[in-house]
C-alpha cells in the first residue's frame, strides 16, 4: 500500500517551497500624488532592501532598470523581484492633475492601520476636511485619519475640502474615489508531510508553511495541526512543525493546519491533505530478559522483553514456556516491543521460554531461551563425624558442612570458636568436609559458613569435648629417701601430667595392690602408709580415666629394723655422755638435784615417762575402694636406752605432736578400712646422777629449775 498525499492549492496561491514575495516600498509612502511630482520605489525581499540585481515591471512590462531603486512620475502598476524572492504584489501609483486628492499610506496590510490624507494644491485655503467610506461620512477632521481595512476589501474612500473665498463665499472640492491596496499579512498556510511516503511505525513530521512580509517581522504566528476533526499534539504552538513519533495504517486520513496572529486576530487555514500509510509485516522477533540470562537470582522479578526488528501497525505480543499450554501473558499495542514481568521467580519457574508477535499477518515466533536461576545458599548444617561416641585426643574427626539449597559453586569455611580452620570448595554444589586430628585444645564450639557470592550463611554452633588419655604417671615418695625406718609414715604420691578427669589412681607394692584413690577434677592423688619391715621393695602406681591405664616407673624403698624413736634415744644418750665428760661437776650437781626431787616425789615438768612397746601394725585390706577416712594417730614406740640404771633420769627436750590436717604429714587420701596413727616426735636426753655431797650441787639445782631443754640435745636435733 502506498501513501498518497493530495494537496489542494487555492487559485493564485504560491505553491509550497516557492520563494517569498518581494515587497515594493514607496517614498514618500503615498500611492497617489500630484502630476509633476516623483515617487521613488524600493524593492525589499525577506532579508533586507536589495540594491542590485532587481527586476522592475511597469504594467507587467519589464524595465531595464536593474538597480535597487526606481524613480517614477508615470501612473500605472509597478512590481519588482530579487534573486532571493518571487514577484511582489502590484502597486498602483497615480499621478493626478486634480485640485484635491485622497492619499493612502503604502504598504497597507490587512487589519493594519492605514493613514488617509486629504491633500489640496493650496493647503492653506482649506478650512475643513471630511472623509467618506462608500459614500458614508466617516468623520470631519482637519487632518489625517487612520483606518483598518480588511484583505480584499472593495470599499472606496473619498474626501471633501471646503473653505471661503475673498468675496465671502464658500467653496467645496471633492477627491476621486480611492480603493486602498491592502496586502495579505501572511498567505494561507500549506501542510506538508516528511517523509512524503511514510511507512507505518515510522515517525512523520508535519509542517504548516507560510511567511510574513519583511515589514511585519515583529508579528508572531501560532500554529495548530489537525487529523480529521481532532487537534494533534498540545494544540496551538509557536512552532510551524509537529513531530509524530509513530504513524499507523488506519486507512486514508485527512490532515490540515491553521496559522494565526494574536494582534491583530487573523486566522487562516491550509487545504486538507489525504495521507495513507504503508503497513510492514512483523519480522525479526526476539526475546530478551532482564536480568540477563544466567544472572537471575531466586526471588527477583523476571522481565521478558519481546521485540520485532520490523513490523508496523498494532502488534499483539504473547509469551510462552515450554510444557505449558496456556500463554504466560498477552499484550496488544502500537509499539515495536513489549514486556512481561514475572514477580518473585522460584526454582520451578526455570525452563525454556519464547514469545510471538502478530500484526494481522500471522504470528512470528522468537527463538527459545533457557531461563536458569541462581539460588542463594540456605543456612548450612554442620555435622561432626567421629570414630567413637566420645572424641578422644588423637582421633581424626570429619567436619561435614552442607547447605541443602544454593547454586554452585559453594565455598565452605570451618571455624573453631570463630577462628578459621580452613575452607573447601564444592564446584558442583552439595557438601564439603574438613578432617581434623584432635588435640586437647580442640574442645569448644564449631561452626561452618557457606558462600556462593549471593550471600553468606552461617550454621548453628556444635560443641565438641575432647577426652585426653592419661599420660604415664610419676610416683614420688615423701619423704623422698631411698631408706626408711619401721614406723615412719610414708606418703606415696602418684600424678599424671595429662589426662581428662576423673582419674583413678592405683598404688602397688611388688605388684600387689595397696589401694586406689580418685581425682575427680584431675591432678594427682596420695596414699599414706605406716611402714613395717615387710614394706621394703618396689613401689609403683597406675592411672586410668577410662581410655587406657598407664603405669609409672618403679621406685625402690629399703626399711631398716630400728624405729626412729630408738635411734633418737641412742643419739641423745651419746650426746649426754659427751656432756658428762665436758662438765662432770655441773652434771653431777644437776643429777643430784633430780634425784632429790625424785625421792621427794616431785617430777620436774621436763621429765618424761617411758612408754611401752608399739602395738603391731594392722594388715592392709583389698580390693580398695574410693573413700576418705578420718586421720588416726599411730601408737608411739618407746624403750629405755639403758634399762635398770637407777642413776639415769630422762629429760624431754623436744616434742612435736602431729595434728590432724597438718600439711606436712597428713595424707590426701587413704585406703578404705585402714587405720593410721600419728606419733609424737619426742627426743629424750640421758643425764647421770650427781654426788649428793657435791658442794656445787645446790647451785646447779637452783640453776636447773625450770629448765626444759638440754642445750646439747637441741643442737643434736638441729644437726
Amino acid at each position: 500500500m502506498l501513501l498518497w498525499l493530495l494537496l489542494i492549492l487555492a487559485p493564485g496561491r504560491q505553491p509550497a517551497g516557492a520563494l517569498p514575495k518581494a515587497l515594493l516600498v514607496l517614498k514618500p509612502p503615498w500611492s497617489t500624488a500630484f502630476k509633476g511630482e516623483t515617487v521613488t520605489l524600493f524593492c525589499k525581499d525577506h532579508h533586507s532592501v536589495a540594491w542590485e540585481y532587481v527586476s522592475w515591471y511597469h504594467n507587467e512590462t519589464p524595465l531595464r532598470k536593474q538597480s535597487g531603486k526606481l524613480q517614477i512620475s508615470k501612473s500605472g502598476h509597478y512590481r519588482c523581484k530579487t534573486q532571493r524572492s518571487s514577484l511582489s504584489d502590484p502597486v498602483h501609483v497615480q499621478f493626478l492633475s486634480d485640485w484635491l486628492v485622497l492619499q493612502a499610506s503604502h504598504p497597507a496590510f490587512e487589519r493594519d492601520k492605514v493613514v488617509l490624507r486629504c491633500r489640496g494644491k493650496k493647503e492653506e485655503a482649506i478650512v475643513e476636511r471630511t472623509y467618506y467610506k462608500n459614500e458614508e461620512k466617516i468623520r470631519t477632521y482637519n487632518s489625517n485619519i487612520t483606518v483598518y481595512p480588511d484583505f480584499n476589501d472593495d470599499s472606496k474612500y473619498h474626501c471633501t475640502a471646503s473653505g471661503t473665498n475673498i468675496w465671502g463665499g464658500s467653496w467645496t472640492e471633492t477627491s476621486r474615489p480611492l480603493k486602498i491596496q491592502v496586502q495579505e499579512l501572511f498567505p494561507s498556510p500549506v501542510l506538508t508531510a516528511s517523509p512524503s511516503w511514510p511507512i507505518e511505525g515510522s515517525p512523520m513530521t508535519l509542517t504548516c508553511e507560510t511567511w510574513l512580509p519583511p515589514q511585519t517581522s515583529h508579528t508572531r504566528l501560532q500554529f495548530c495541526f489537525f487529523k480529521e476533526h481532532q487537534a494533534l499534539g498540545a494544540g496551538w504552538s509557536n512552532s510551524p512543525e509537529l513531530q509524530i513519533p509513530t504513524t499507523w495504517s488506519e486507512g486514508a486520513a485527512s490532515y490540515w493546519c491553521q496559522a494565526r496572529t494574536v494582534i491583530p486576530r487573523i486566522l487562516k487555514t491550509s487545504p486538507r491533505s489525504q495521507i495513507r500509510v504503508h503497513r510492514v509485516p512483523v519480522s525479526g522477533v526476539n526475546l530478551e530478559t532482564q536480568p540477563l540470562v544466567g544472572q537471575l537470582i531466586e526471588g527477583e522479578d523476571l522481565v521478558l522483553i519481546c521485540s520485532v526488528a520490523a513490523g508496523t501497525g498494532t502488534v499483539t505480543y504473547s509469551w510462552h514456556r515450554e510444557g505449558s499450554e496456556r500463554s504466560l501473558g498477552r499484550k496488544t499495542q502500537n509499539a515495536l516491543s513489549a514486556e512481561l514481568r514475572i514477580a518473585s521467580v522460584r526454582e520451578q519457574d526455570a525452563g525454556r521460554y519464547y514469545c510471538a508477535a502478530d500484526n494481522l499477518d500471522g504470528p512470528v515466533l522468537s527463538k527459545r531461551i533457557r531461563i536458569t536461576l541462581r539460588v542463594p545458599v540456605s543456612p548450612p548444617v554442620l555435622t561432626i563425624r567421629r570414630p567413637r561416641s566420645q572424641a578422644v585426643e588423637g582421633d581424626v574427626v570429619e567436619l561435614h558442612c552442607e547447605a541443602q539449597r544454593g547454586s554452585p559453586p559453594i565455598l565452605y569455611r570451618f571455624y573453631h570458636e570463630d577462628v578459621p580452620l580452613g575452607s573447601s570448595s564444592a564446584p558442583s554444589g552439595g557438601e564439603a568436609s574438613l578432617n581434623l586430628s584432635l588435640t586437647a585444645e580442640h574442645s569448644g564450639n564449631y561452626s561452618c559458613e557457606a558462600n556462593n557470592s549471593l550471600g553468606v550463611q552461617r550454621s548453628k554452633m556444635v560443641s565438641l569435648s575432647i577426652t585426653v588419655p592419661v599420660s604415664h604417671p610419676v610416683l614420688t615418695l615423701n619423704p623422698d629417701v631411698a631408706q626408711a625406718m619401721v614406723g615412719d609414715v610414708l606418703e606415696l604420691r602418684c600424678e599424671a601430667q595429662r589426662g581428662s578427669p576423673p582419674i583413678l589412681y592405683w598404688f602397688y607394692h611388688e605388684d600387689v595392690i595397696l589401694g586406689n584413690t580418685s581425682a575427680p577434677f584431675g591432678g594427682g592423688a596420695s596414699f599414706n602408709l605406716s611402714l613395717t619391715t615387710e614394706h621394703s621393695g618396689n613401689y609403683s602406681c597406675g592411672a586410668d580415666n577410662g581410655l587406657g591405664a598407664q603405669s609409672s616407673e618403679t621406685v625402690s624403698l629399703n626399711i631398716t629394723g630400728l624405729s626412729k624413736n630408738k635411734v633418737t634415744h641412742i643419739t641423745v644418750g651419746v650426746i649426754g655422755c659427751l656432756l658428762s665428760m665436758l662438765g662432770l661437776a655441773a652434771t653431777a650437781a644437776l643429777v643430784g638435784r633430780f634425784r632429790t626431787q625424785r625421792k621427794s616425789g616431785t617430777i620436774p615438768r621436763n621429765i618424761g615417762s617411758v612408754p611401752g612397746p608399739d602395738p603391731p601394725a594392722q594388715a592392709l585390706h583389698g580390693p580398695p575402694s574410693l573413700s576418705r577416712p578420718a586421720l588416726m594417730e599411730l601408737q608411739p614406740l618407746y624403750s629405755n636406752v639403758s634399762p635398770g640404771d637407777d642413776d639415769l633420769v630422762y629429760s624431754q627436750i623436744w616434742s612435736r605432736q602431729h595434728r590432724e590436717g597438718s600439711p606436712a604429714h597428713s595424707p590426701r587420701t587413704h585406703q578404705k578400712g585402714e587405720v593410721f596413727h600419728q606419733e609424737p616426735a619426742i627426743i629424750y636426753s640421758e643425764v647421770k646422777r650427781a654426788d649428793p655431797d657435791d658442794p656445787a650441787r645446790q647451785d646447779r639445782e637452783e640453776a636447773a629449775e625450770g629448765y626444759e631443754n638440754v642445750p646439747c640435745a637441741s643442737l643434736a636435733l638441729d644437726h
